[in-house]
This record gives structure tokens, C-alpha cells and sequence, in this order.
């Protein structure tokens, strides 16, 4: 695997090392040892998968706290969607800043979120299909949120009118 450090301190971007012939390639898409390697957290206690229908179907920001917060290596398996992380690290130089991140099932990246990140995606393709790695059990009395559109965050998305869930719509607004 490679690992390429984002702009985002911990956040990285894993693409696969691959090796190829005429039926196609193979290549390693997780290890831990390589993850302690670079100081990511290799812990995995959950494995999601998650399908949207339709195109511009927008899931997060969703975070967790009080000791269930998360890592996730996510990759989008079929179709195509934009990735975006936030730092909520207080103690971060790029505290509230962000990242976007294009994962494809044809550029076969996968982008690592440290805990302490909130995580949002929305889908650039019908039928896209994310499948994501979890260092901790979901909490959900320790979930927290931020709206899509949130205006602290100036988020460039690809469309005004995604296709949003009542939950993640009405996210109050940020408070650093």
C-alpha cells in the first residue's frame, strides 16, 4: 500500500500497490503492521457497507465522542463519491479545516480518518457502494453531527440540493 499524508495531520490517503498481469491485479488493501508503520490505528472492530440509489445521496457529517470516537479507512467499492473529513481536534493547527477526497471503484483509493474527525460523504454515481473499517463499536448515544452546509465550513459540494436524511438535515450549527 501508499500512504500519502493529506494537509490534514493523520488523515491520509491509501492507494494500492498493485501487482498486475492479464487477468487483472492483486494487492493488499489492509495491514496492520503497514498502518503502525505510518502511526494509524490498525484497530478493527467493525466493517460497514453502505449503498445509495441515487446519485448526489449525501450521509454525515457524523463523528462520535466521550471515548467511542472512531478511526475508518474508507473506500468506495462500486461507483464513485466525494469523501470529506473535518479536524475537530482542538489542539490541531488545521483545526476545522477539511479535506475532499474523489474514491472510485476505479482508482481503488481509500482514505484513513483519525478519530477525532468528523466524516461525510456524498455519492457521484447511482448505485455507489462505500465500504468502510471501524476501530471502535458504534455508540449512539455518543454520535454527534454536523450539518452538510454547515456555513463555518464552506463546503464546495457538487450540488445545492442533495439527497440529505431529516437527521443529518437539521444538525444545529457548528460552535467551535
Amino acid at each position: 500500500m501508499i500512504f500519502t499524508e493529506t494537509k490534514l495531520a493523520g488523515a491520509f490517503i491509501i492507494d494500492l500497490k498493485k501487482i498486475e498481469d492479464e487477468r487483472g491485479f492483486f494487492s493488499r488493501a489492509f495491514c496492520a503492521e503497514e498502518y503502525k508503520e505510518h502511526g494509524l490505528n490498525p484497530t478493527v472492530a467493525q466493517a460497514n457497507l453502505s449503498r445509495s440509489e441515487k446519485k448526489y445521496t449525501l450521509r454525515g457529517f457524523h463523528y462520535q465522542v466521550e471515548g467511542a470516537e472512531e478511526a475508518k479507512t474508507v473506500r468506495c467499492i462500486k461507483g464513485k463519491i466525494l469523501d470529506v473529513i473535518i479536524d475537530l481536534r482542538k489542539d490541531s493547527p488545521t483545526y476545522c479545516q477539511h479535506i475532499a477526497v474523489e474514491l472510485s471503484e476505479t482508482n481503488h483509493r481509500a482514505l484513513y480518518v483519525p478519530e477525532h474527525f468528523a466524516h461525510s460523504f456524498i455519492t457521484l454515481e447511482e448505485h455507489s457502494e462505500v465500504y468502510y473499517l471501524v476501530s471502535n463499536f458504534y455508540a449512539p448515544g455518543k454520535e454527534k453531527g454536523i450539518r452538510w452546509n454547515d456555513p463555518h465550513f464552506k463546503i464546495d459540494w457538487p450540488t445545492e440540493y442533495p439527497i440529505v436524511s431529516d437527521k443529518d438535515q437539521n444538525h444545529p450549527d457548528f460552535q467551535p
